[in-house]
């Protein structure tokens, strides 16, 4: 009836287009599935110039391959939305939906009509949803539990990165968070400054409870190194500046001009003489304290001059970000005037030095007291180590914080997949008629983590699972599977866990989105440009 409409439209009728929904879930779900977990491997993404990318997080396989399928395509954005709203999961989601559409195949081929196999998904799904909330564990004050915490981000990186640069960063995230957190106010994770210094090895990445800017002083006067200092934040223009309007001035005589340069210069040094005198009040012999400024405006070289010459280390063109940070890390308030400055605007730090790397240069402002921002400083080598590390704290870092936000955990190692299959079959007897097979597959379908797991440990899926199966039927407890030989493990005692809010978002992602895959039974692929076409033309 469409081609009757437009001519030029493609269209494929309900068996061809379930077939094509089914096909491009299958094939999406085939290129993530050996990057699951700890034992997962790597995807190498090249690009059209040679740039080379070497990953197994799912978040960035998805967003830098150029998927051209519709029905994938659609999938990849489910994931990565899960990817932006929890930080993690994105692998998993995938893999959900591809097995519910693969299971969901041989029920189709025998007849039964998809809006029966929607209904059973919907039941189970909300049933799932229950028996997460029962699941999940909950944390008290979860800042103060900083063992679980590191679990939680050991868990998270661990498959991201090697297992032996896991443990340490999992350290450096939480000690991150927990410096960042204030009580009574929403995380802000852009309070976490990560600056990359192409420089050693990775294994050096560490954190430094103060601030790294990336730019030095510009003047080769100043001391690279200052200890016990103040630091003036101040957003202040301390150089010659034109007038904002287009004037002209006019003089018939070289002294007149020469009066008129002095008066504009008088203008700049008078801001520079104050904090001059700021610090002359401030340091002195007796206290032994030094001074530091920070400008997100410019300095100009005579500027520059006078302050070197009282011992002063200035930077500026700050980043305004830097500047938001500052009086987190090291107190004291950012000053938008010099006019009546004090010693309360200004913050402290033990250590401010300079840091020169072939032409970069870096300052470091350290040892400080109760600093509220800090820097993940990550080290190392080549380009796609840095960029791997990068997301892997980005991850970490999301996972610490869904923690602390939701107070809750859920057991890891697909103990949470393992037991919630083991309920719904219990449960599916209490469903009646055709949906009770939509449950029948959405309880199987959640077997696809700990069977991938053990798949990409190299290990027998069938005897290893049907093993953790009966452990949790017989005895009735939280088992998951480990990795290194599939055995039955209790999670909680090795420390594996998972976020709570990941796994509530995968649940109410994926099975919607694989309801309304298996519910199209036409995919017209129209002549004209959707987009282009702005609606009826009046």
């Amino acid at each position: 009836m469409v081609t009757v409409v437009n001519s030029k439209a493609d269209v494929l009728k309900a068996a061809q287009a379930l077939a094509v929904n089914l096909n491009a879930a299958k094939g999406l779900q085939e290129v993530m599935k050996s990057n699951l977990g700890p034992r997962g491997t790597l995807k190498m993404l090249v690009g059209g110039a040679g740039q080379i990318k070497i990953t197994k997080d799912g978040s960035v396989l998805l967003g830098e391959m150029q998927i051209q399928h519709p029905t994938a395509s659609m999938i990849a954005r489910a994931a990565s939305a899960q990817d932006e709203f929890t930080g993690d999961g994105t692998t998993s989601s995938v893999m959900f939906i591809g097995e519910l559409m693969k299971l969901a195949e041989q029920s189709l081929a025998e007849g039964l009509h998809p809006r029966l196999i929607a209904e059973g998904f919907e039941l189970a799904r909300e049933e799932t949803v229950k028996f997460l909330d029962t699941f999940k564990i909950h944390v008290d004050e979860p800042l103060k539990e900083r063992e679980k915490l590191v679990c939680v981000a050991r868990t998270s990186l661990r498959t991201k990165i090697a297992p032996s640069l896991a443990d340490p960063m999992a350290e450096v995230v939480v000690d991150a968070v927990r410096t960042i957190k204030k009580e009574g106010e929403p995380m802000d994770l852009n309070m976490v400054e990560t600056l990359h210094i192409k420089n050693k090895l990775i294994t050096d990445t560490r954190l430094v409870k103060g601030l790294v800017l990336d730019h030095g002083a510009r003047h080769p006067d100043m001391p690279k190194r200052l200890e016990n200092c103040y630091i003036l934040c101040c957003n202040v223009s301390l150089e010659y500046e034109k007038s904002e309007v287009n004037a002209g001035f006019f003089y018939s005589s070289a002294e007149q001009r020469e009066k008129l340069v002095d008066s504009e210069r008088k203008f700049t040094d008078e801001k520079v003489k104050k904090i001059i005198e700021l610090k002359k009040r401030v340091c002195t012999e007796e206290n032994g304290k030094s001074f530091v400024i920070i400008n997100q405006k410019g300095i100009d070289p005579p500027s520059l001059e006078m302050l070197a010459h009282e011992n002063i280390i200035a930077l500026r063109r700050a980043k305004r970000r830097n500047m938001e940070r500052l009086p987190l890390v090291c107190g004291g308030q950012a000053v938008n005037s010099v006019d009546d400055l004090d010693v309360d605007d200004l913050g402290h730090a033990d250590l401010v030095y300079e840091q020169s790397l072939e032409d970069d240069k870096f300052t470091f402002i350290e040892g400080v007291k109760n600093p509220q921002s800090c820097t993940v400083l990550i080290q190392g080598s080549t380009d796609h180590a840095i960029a791997q590390m990068k997301d892997a704290i980005k991850d970490g870092l999301r996972a610490v914080q869904n923690t602390v936000e939701d107070e809750a955990l859920v057991p890891g190692a697909g103990a949470f997949e393992i037991a919630a299959h083991v309920h719904l079959e219990q449960f599916k007897k209490s469903v009646e008629g055709k949906p009770r097979l939509g449950v029948e597959i959405f309880g199987k379908s959640l077997l696809v983590v700990p069977k991938t797991l053990l798949e990409n440990s190299g290990l027998d899926v069938q005897e290893k699972l049907l093993r953790v199966l009966s452990e949790r039927e017989n005895k009735n407890k939280v088992v998951g599977i480990s990795v290194a030989n599939g055995d039955p493990i209790d999670p909680a005692a090795e420390g594996i866990y998972d976020n709570f809010l990941v796994k509530k978002q995968m649940l109410g992602l994926a099975p919607v989105l694989a309801e309304q895959l298996l519910l199209v039974d036409e995919v017209i692929r129209a002549g004209k440009s959707m987009k282009s076409d702005g609606g009826m033309q009046g």
